[in-house]
C-alpha cells in the first residue's frame, strides 16, 4: 500500500511538472568572467568574457541602424588611470538572424573583450563602468542586460596586484587562464561579411566597366600594350604589373579609410544625421552627373601628364604610369560606385571592410583590361561604344538617386526631423523607378542620349523588372509590410496612412477616450496603451475592463511579427481595442528614471543596478511572472490577478483569440 501510495506521489509531481508552462521562465544563456594580466610595466589588460549557452549568441558591437542593441562597455571617468588604446575583440561572425531578419555580427560560444590600461597613481585605481548586451537565439531574444563591474588594480609601487571582480560575479572563480587566451578559433573568427563586402565591390567593378568613362580606355590600353605582340613573357609581366598598379590604387584607398576612421568613428558615422545628410547630397550631386546635367572630369594635365610619362618612360615604369592613368581617367565615373562601396563598407564595422570592398572592385576592373594588354588583338570581339553607354550612365543615376534616399531617411530618423515618413518615402521610390521604366522603353530622353530605333532583349527584361517593382512598391502606400526592402524603408511606425489603422479608428472612434490625459503611446494599427503600469491599472479600474500587459521591446523582431501578423487581424485588433485595457511596457527602453526611483534587483539570481525604465520594466517581469522573454501577455483583472496563462510568440491567430476570450470570459465571470 505504501509502495501505491508513492508511486501515485510521483505521478501527481511528474504531471505538474510537465504541466508548467514552458514559457514561463527565467532564461540567462550568458554568464561574464571579469580578469586582468599585467602585460607590461604599469600597464594592465582588463578582460570581460562572455560564454554563451549552446544556441545562443550575443551581438557585435557596430551594428546598422534598425536592428538589435550591440554589446558596448561603458567606462566611469574615474582617475589615477590611462586607458591604451580602444577596445579590442576578434571579429565578430556576419549570419542571418530571423529575428531581425537581417545579417547581424554575432559571438557565439565564448569571447573575451579587452581594454588596455596605464596605472599613473603610486596609490591602488579603481577602474568601474557598465557592460551592455543582448543575447538571442534563433527563435527569441531577451531584453537588454547590464551588469556592473570593478577592477581593482594596485598603483606603480609594484605591489602585488589584487584579482579583479565584478560586482555582478562577487562568488565567481575566473579561470585567469582560459580568460587570458584567444578562444575562438580561425573558423569561428573568420567574418563572412567581408566576402560580402567583397562580392558587393567586385559587382560594383563590372558594373563600372560599362561606363561611359571607363569603356573608352580599353582601345588606350590595347594600343599601348600592342608593343608586346610578339613578345609573351614582357606582355605576361606587364598584364600582371598593371593589373596590380590599379589593384593597389584603389585598396590603398581602401586602407586610408580604415587608418583614418577606426570602427567606433565608422560607427559613429552610421548613426550621424550631418554625416548621411552629407552623403545623400553628394550621391545626388553624382546622379545629376549621370543624367548628364555636367561631367566630372579629372583635371586633363594630371591624366596627360601621366600619360606622356608612360609614353617616354621604358619598361615597368611606364606600366606602372599607365595603370595611374587608367585610374584617374576612369574616376570620374567609377567615383559615385566607389563613393557608395566605401561608406556602405565603412559602417559596417570592420576595420579591414573598406580595403576589401576596394579590393574586389579593383579586381573586377584589373581582370578585363589585364587581359586586354594580355591579348591586345581580342579588341576585335568587343562592341563598339555608342548610345547603349549613356543608357548605362542614365540607368546608373536613377539607381544612385534612389539609393541616396536611404542616408537622408537615416538622419531623418536618428535627427527625429519627421520629414521622411514611410510613405514619403515610397512615394519618392515609385516616382524614380517609374521614371527608370519609361526612359527604358524610350519614352524619356536625355540631351546625351541617341535615338532609340528598336528595343533589345536586355534592355526589356529591365524594363520588366523596373515596372513591376514599381507596383510591388504601390501597396506599401497603404501599410503593406514590403519585405523584399524593409531595411531601406523607414520604420513603419512612421507610417501616417495605414487603412488597418483608418478602419479601427473609424469602427469605434471613442473608443480610446480613456487614454486621455495620461502616459500613452499609438502603437500598431492605432491601438493606443498605457506606458505606465499604475495609471493603466486605474484606467482599467475606472473603465471596468480587464487589463492587456504587453511586455515589448523597441527592438524586439518577434514582437513586430506578431504585431504585423496577428494583430492585423480584424478580431483581434477588435478585441483589444474593445474589450481591455491595454499597457504597453518596454523592456529596452535606455531613458533614465530618476536617481529616487533606481534601485538595485536581485531578480534574475544576481544584483543589478536598476538606472532605466526598460531595466525596471524587465525586472518586473522577472519577479512577477517568472519570465524575461517577449513579446509576452498577461490578461489581468485591476486588482492584478491573472485571468489566462501567459501568452507567449505564436502566429496561430486562432489561438491567440481564444487567449483573448478566456481572459475576458473569466474577467466578467468573476464580477
Amino acid at each position: 500500500m505504501k509502495t501505491q501510495h508513492l508511486k501515485r506521489i510521483l505521478v501527481v509531481i511528474v504531471a505538474l511538472i510537465l504541466s508548467m508552462p514552458i514559457k514561463a521562465q527565467i532564461l540567462d544563456p550568458v554568464s561574464w568572467q571579469f580578469s586582468k594580466e599585467k602585460i607590461a610595466e604599469n600597464e594592465y589588460e582588463l578582460q570581460m568574457t562572455a560564454t554563451m549557452d549552446p544556441g545562443w549568441y550575443i551581438y557585435g558591437t557596430e551594428l546598422e541602424p534598425g536592428g538589435p542593441i550591440p554589446t558596448a562597455v561603458f567606462f566611469n571617468d574615474e582617475d589615477g588611470f590611462e586607458f591604451v588604446g580602444e577596445l579590442r575583440y576578434p571579429p565578430a561572425d556576419v549570419k542571418y538572424d530571423p529575428n531581425f531578419d537581417m545579417d547581424i555580427p554575432m559571438y557565439g560560444n565564448r569571447v573575451t573583450f579587452r581594454q588596455t590600461v596605464r596605472v599613473l597613481s603610486p596609490s591602488p585605481v579603481v577602474v568601474s563602468g557598465e557592460l551592455q548586451y543582448m543575447s538571442c537565439d534563433d527563435q527569441r531574444c531577451l531584453p537588454p542586460d547590464y551588469i556592473d563591474f570593478v577592477f581593482e588594480i594596485d598603483g606603480i609601487d609594484g605591489t602585488e596586484a589584487i584579482t579583479a571582480t565584478a560586482r555582478a560575479e562577487e562568488e565567481a572563480e575566473p579561470d585567469t587562464e582560459e580568460s587570458t587566451t584567444r578562444i575562438y578559433t580561425p573558423e569561428e573568427a573568420e567574418d563572412s561579411g567581408l566576402g560580402w563586402t567583397f562580392i558587393i565591390g567586385f559587382l560594383g567593378g563590372l558594373l563600372a566597366l560599362l561606363t561611359p568613362c571607363v569603356f573608352p580606355m580599353i582601345p588606350l590600353t590595347v594600343s599601348f600594350f600592342l608593343r608586346n605582340a610578339d613578345n609573351r613573357a614582357r606582355a605576361l609581366r606587364d598584364a600582371l604589373f598593371y593589373g596590380f598598379t590599379i589593384i593597389f590604387s584603389y585598396v590603398v584607398l581602401g586602407l586610408a579609410i580604415s587608418m583614418i576612421f577606426g570602427p567606433a568613428t565608422l560607427n559613429a558615422l552610421a548613426t550621424s544625421p550631418g554625416f548621411n545628410v552629407f552623403f545623400f547630397a553628394l550621391l545626388v550631386f553624382f546622379s545629376a552627373s549621370f543624367f548628364g546635367a555636367f561631367e566630372l572630369t579629372m583635371p586633363s594635365k594630371w591624366s596627360n601628364a601621366l600619360d606622356s610619362k608612360a609614353d617616354k618612360t621604358g619598361g615597368l615604369i611606364a606600366v606602372i604610369l599607365m595603370g595611374l592613368t587608367f585610374v584617374l581617367v576612369s574616376f570620374s565615373c567609377t567615383g559615385p560606385i566607389v563613393g557608395t562601396l566605401l561608406v556602405e563598407a565603412a559602417i559596417g564595422g570592420s576595420v579591414f571592410a573598406p580595403a576589401i570592398g576596394m579590393l574586389g572592385f579593383s579586381l573586377a576592373l584589373a581582370i578585363p583590361f589585364s587581359l586586354f594588354a594580355l591579348f591586345p588583338t581580342a579588341l576585335k570581339s568587343l562592341p563598339k561604344s555608342g548610345g547603349w553607354m549613356n543608357a548605362v550612365k542614365v540607368v546608373l543615376g536613377f539607381i544612385v538617386l534612389a539609393f541616396s534616399l536611404k542616408f537622408l531617411s537615416v538622419a531623418d530618423a536618428v535627427g527625429q526631423w519627421g520629414i521622411i515618413s514611410r510613405e514619403v518615402f515610397i512615394v519618392i521610390w515609385i516616382a524614380i523607378f517609374l521614371l527608370m521604366g519609361l526612359y527604358l522603353i524610350g519614352k524619356i530622353k536625355f540631351a546625351h542620349d541617341s535615338e532609340l530605333k528598336y528595343m533589345s532583349v536586355p534592355r526589356l527584361m529591365l524594363a520588366i523588372a523596373t515596372f513591376a517593382f514599381v507596383f510591388y512598391l504601390i501597396p506599401g502606400l497603404w501599410g503593406a509590410p514590403l519585405r523584399a526592402v524593409s531595411s531601406f524603408l523607414p520604420s513603419q511606425v512612421t507610417q501616417e496612412f495605414d487603412l488597418s489603422r483608418i478602419r479601427m479608428q473609424a469602427t469605434d472612434p471613442a473608443s480610446n477616450d480613456i487614454y486621455t490625459g495620461f502616459s500613452v503611446q499609438e502603437g500598431p494599427h492605432g491601438l493606443m496603451a498605457f506606458t505606465d503600469y499604475e495609471e493603466g491599472l486605474n484606467a482599467a479600474r475606472e473603465a471596468g475592463k480587464p487589463v492587456f500587459l504587453d511586455f515589448t521591446g523597441l527592438g524586439c523582431a518577434n514582437c513586430r511579427k506578431m504585431e504585423a501578423s496577428v494583430w492585423s487581424d480584424p478580431r483581434v485588433m477588435a478585441s483589444l481595442r474593445d474589450d481591455f485595457v491595454k499597457i504597453s511596457l518596454f523592456v529596452d527602453d535606455r531613458t533614465r528614471l530618476p536617481e529616487e526611483e533606481q534601485f538595485v534587483s536581485d531578480a534574475m539570481g544576481r544584483e543589478r543596478a536598476i538606472r532605466t525604465i526598460g531595466q525596471k520594466w524587465s525586472v518586473f517581469q522577472a519577479e512577477r511572472y517568472g519570465a524575461n522573454t517577449q513579446p509576452y501577455y498577461v490578461i489581468l483583472d485591476y486588482d492584478e490577478n491573472m485571468l489566462a496563462p501567459a501568452h507567449g510568440y505564436d502566429t496561430n491567430i486562432n489561438r491567440y483569440l481564444e487567449f483573448l476570450k478566456k481572459g475576458k470570459d473569466n474577467f466578467y465571470g468573476n464580477q
